[in-house]
């Protein structure tokens, strides 16, 4: 398997939990941010935040996995 392919299968299959974590962390950052006026997010608000901010953060998480799993290959 290819290093390439291999990221590409890892972040499908984390995909689901990195949204899911970035929209917690969205919807509770929206909770800090009410102490100084701005709104609260509604939970779907949150949901689709977390579906956009999780592509990118899942594919850096997804990359240095496969970069540890190259190195303990070696």
């Amino acid at each position: 398997m290819t290093s390439r392919s291999g990221v590409r299968r890892l972040f499908l299959i984390l995909y689901p939990f990195g949204a899911g974590a970035m929209a917690v962390n969205v919807f509770f950052a929206s909770l800090i941010w009410s102490w100084i006026g701005w709104p609260v997010l509604t939970p779907m608000q949150s949901v689709v935040g977390g579906a956009m901010l999780g592509v990118p953060t899942t594919w850096a998480f997804a990359r240095h996995i496969r970069s540890l799993m190259e190195k303990a290959d070696q």
